[in-house]
């Protein structure tokens, strides 16, 4: 057997024994990379709200329990009512709803946006009045660092805080981002409708915008319904009917 057929053979024998040991440890992790991503899904819908502290560490369990004792996760139809339980079909909108003693004290929509370089997930709260966004955080994306990817920064997300997505009369027009030099001439009534975007990233702010009008759209009928006060306590969820009835 000649050195160079063993050279290969053994090169041969090191990568399957490896490509065995990182499939291994990868069905391994999995479990625990699932749970690291449902954590942080549940680390922003509650930092949306204003519970999570910037800069605090939470661990597994505290999170767990910040979301259990706060949010109630349900689905809507496109008319802003819950959908039975069970039945949740395709054309369902998921929404989380943060509760005190029975009653809404803000409610979180899903974003999920096209940006400049792929998607933007994220959440964005809003008050029970239906109107006023009381948080906003991005959980992933591939904006570019520097730039568009400042928008996973604290900095720019706290900017979303007291905006609102309807306009001075009451009409929606959700929140638009806008250059700082744009804002700056704008009217007091309408910077209530924007946010600051971020220099050299006009096209994350131009594709996130769009992406929220899209999103708050396709939500208004349950924000119409909180601003009309008929989601102010948490809404209860009708039991399916038996085949017959």
């Amino acid at each position: 057997m000649s050195d160079n057929f063993k050279s290969a053979l053994f090169a041969l024998a090191t990568a399957v024994i490896c490509s065995l040991l990182l499939t291994a440890a990868s069905s391994g992790l999995k479990p625990y990379q699932e749970e690291n991503i449902e954590v942080d899904r549940k680390k922003n819908i509650l930092k949306s709200i204003g519970l999570i502290e910037e800069g605090r560490t939470y661990t597994f369990g505290t999170i767990s329990s910040m979301y259990a004792e706060n949010i109630t996760s349900m689905q809507v139809d496109a008319g802003g009512q819950a959908v039975e339980e069970g039945s949740v079909s395709k054309t369902g909108l998921p929404i989380y709803l943060y509760t005190r003693d029975g009653s809404v004290k803000a409610y979180v929509l899903p974003i999920n946006s096209r940006g400049l370089w792929g998607k933007i997930y994220g959440y964005l709260a809003l008050e029970s009045d239906g109107s006023t966004v009381s948080g906003f955080t991005v959980y992933q994306h591939s904006e570019t660092p520097g730039l568009g990817g400042e928008i996973e920064k604290n900095w720019f997300q706290k900017n979303f805080k007291g905006k609102r997505i309807v306009d001075h009369e009451g009409n929606f027009v959700s929140i638009g981002i806008a250059k700082p030099a744009t804002t700056a001439a704008m009217s007091e009534a309408e910077k209530a409708n924007y946010v600051d975007g971020i220099s050299g990233a006009t096209l994350t702010g131009r594709f996130l915008s769009a992406g929220l009008k899209e999103i708050l759209s396709e939500y208004e009928p349950v924000s119409i319904r909180f601003r009309s006060n008929e989601m102010l306590l948490v809404p209860q969820v009708p039991e399916a009917q038996e085949d017959g009835q």
